[in-house]
């Protein structure tokens, strides 16, 4: 069991929902994770942790592939509804689903999502209690990219990311160039 201490920390922590689907020999599965993370500059590579547990897991391995619908703030309804493990619903709710366009075998995407990911499985790596997933994105659906998206904490719940961290016109970066005294073309001026 987690130290308290460090639960309460780690909880902290803001992310962005998504809902990661799989679809094999007939049988869809979903589940809502803020637990999916871009890991790779150079390459389209993302990372899924989920439990080995999770009904969506081994639908995921089957088929080798899975989708990440990226939620918009909008939709904490399919959020919350994903965040259940199916095993209690006993089928996916068909309005929080829809097809790949042209291509029915693809995994399922949450429709108006602000983007949706179709990922290839490269290879796992077991933790403790979850399966890190690695993937690269093979196709991706633009939906809605300028909707603000929706966010997750264990401390504090369910948001929507609005509100800019920074002043309009100011530049961090900028600032911090100037106090360390080099040009904006990343030269140092005494050189």
């Amino acid at each position: 069991m987690i130290d308290r201490t460090i639960k309460r920390s780690l909880g902290q922590m803001m992310k962005g929902v998504e809902v990661v689907a799989a679809r094999h020999g007939g049988e869809t599965r979903a589940y809502t994770s803020h637990w999916v993370t871009q890991v790779s500059f150079e390459e389209p590579i993302v990372l899924a942790s989920v439990s080995p547990k999770h009904d969506t897991y081994p639908v995921m391995v089957a088929a080798g592939e899975f989708s990440v619908s990226i939620l918009a703030g909008d939709q904490i309804t399919e959020g919350q509804y994903f965040s259940y493990p199916g095993r209690k619903f006993q089928r996916v709710a068909a309005e929080f689903l829809t097809d790949w366009p042209d291509d029915p075998t693809a995994p399922p995407i949450v429709p108006n999502a602000i983007a949706h990911l179709r990922c290839r499985i490269l290879s796992e790596q077991p933790m403790e209690d979850h399966q890190l997933v690695f993937a690269r994105v093979e196709q991706v659906l633009e939906g809605r990219l300028r909707e603000a998206p929706l966010l997750y904490s264990s401390r504090l719940g369910w948001r929507i990311a609005n509100d800019k961290a920074r002043e309009p016109g100011v530049s961090i970066r900028d600032q911090l160039l100037a106090r360390l005294g080099i040009d904006d073309d990343g030269a140092d001026p005494e050189d």
